[in-house]
């Protein structure tokens, strides 16, 4: 069983979440949630469910209690009672179950979570043609859930010591001649063991002579590994909670290559400012600004977003990037990962830590040193 949050935990959400809709005078919110990794965690947040198969929706009105919608073939394909909301439908349509049920409120202007990238089609066009008017709530609803709860952050921390021990199996197993999918075996039993299920999406960068080259890869389990490649292996995971952290470190045996060096370089600088870029008060623009100068004073580029707020949706608003403007706010949950890449695009550096914003200097909530592993070193 999924671990569940306290009473005074989820009406906190929900306050927080009625608050953003009267904000936007909105009547309903419609979240939206598909077993697509990454996407399922609004309506786990929302209502405790936890998407096995299939998609799934929670109906948040301004007032009254939610309701958990499901498509009438869902019945059996997850534990509907393992959750908070207690009115469960189950819809042949779900969008024209709640176009109805919505009209008959007396709702007009619903908010949606999901709606350019996670709704059904068909549920969509069944709201679109009733006459409501729908109005996307992405980043709204983000940011209500933004910041963390005290209750919300020993749930982070715990999925944090859960990642961290994935590391630490690959890198006492990481040796020449294995592959890169028996290293990542290790990190996987160590998740499936700790109540993670199969909400991990792990992947490597890789590359040999002491450089991983930029594209994001799954684990193969045909070429084995020589002593001098460079692997990063991107361990992201949610916990038993269901509050997602990621983070990477690089292991090799033999020596780096220039460009590596000088990326490695660039990423130890920016780590030190980020305690400052995080802080309380400044902008996701500003943070990114900060973080990402050392690399591009070195004429090294950015080839993936810097980073963004992380929680029970693996990405969620705000995003650190350019032209970001949202304010920061102590205790939001950050992971940040510059993808740094050579200026010939051939080579590329790729480390993943989780923040928490502080109104001193935020806290880095992962422990393990920023460098590259060579398998000799003791765990934490």
């Amino acid at each position: 069983m999924s671990r569940q949050p306290t009473a005074a935990e989820v009406d906190r959400r929900h306050r927080a979440v009625r608050a953003a809709l009267a904000a936007s005078q909105l009547d309903a919110l419609v979240v939206c949630g598909s077993e697509y990794t990454g996407f399922e965690g609004a309506v786990r947040y929302a209502s405790g469910f936890r998407i096995v198969h299939r998609y799934a929706y929670v109906l948040v009105p301004i007032e009254g209690p939610p309701i958990s919608v499901f498509p009438a073939e869902a019945r059996y394909v997850g534990e509907h009672d393992d959750g908070f909301v207690e009115d469960h439908v189950f819809a042949e349509l779900p969008g024209e179950w709640m176009a109805g049920h919505l009209r008959a409120s007396g709702c007009r202007r619903i908010g949606v979570y999901g709606l350019d990238y996670v709704m059904c089609v068909r549920d969509y066009r069944a709201l679109a043609d009733s006459g409501l008017e729908l109005v996307g709530f992405d980043d709204e609803f983000d940011l209500a859930r933004a910041v963390k709860s005290p209750e919300e952050l020993e749930m982070v921390r715990a999925t944090i010591a859960i990642n961290e021990a994935g590391f630490w199996a690959v890198h006492g197993a990481y040796r020449p001649g294995c592959t890169q999918a028996q290293l990542m075996a290790e990190a996987e039993a160590i998740f499936t063991r700790a109540g993670c299920g199969r909400l991990t999406m792990d992947m490597t960068l890789w590359g040999a002579h002491g450089a991983a080259t930029p594209e994001f890869r799954i684990p193969e389990a045909v070429e084995p590994i020589a002593p001098d490649d460079l692997l990063l292996y991107s361990l992201e995971v949610a916990g038993p909670s269901g509050y997602w952290v990621e983070f990477t470190r690089a292991l090799s045996k033999g020596p780096l290559a220039k460009d590596t060096e000088l990326l490695l370089e660039a990423y130890a600088e920016s780590f030190e400012v980020t305690p400052k870029a995080l802080r309380a008060g400044t902008t996701a623009h500003d943070a990114h600004r900060l973080v990402s100068e050392p690399f591009r004073r070195r004429g090294l580029r950015l080839g993936h977003v810097t980073g963004h707020s992380i929680g029970m949706t693996m990405i969620e608003h705000p995003r650190i990037g350019e032209g970001v403007d949202v304010e920061l706010l102590e205790n939001m949950v950050i992971s940040m990962h510059p993808h740094a890449i050579s200026a010939d695009g051939r080579s590329c550096m790729y480390m993943q830590d989780t923040w928490r914003v502080a109104a001193g200097t935020a806290e880095v909530l992962t422990l393990v040193p920023l460098q590259v592993f060579d398998g000799t070193e003791g765990s934490a």
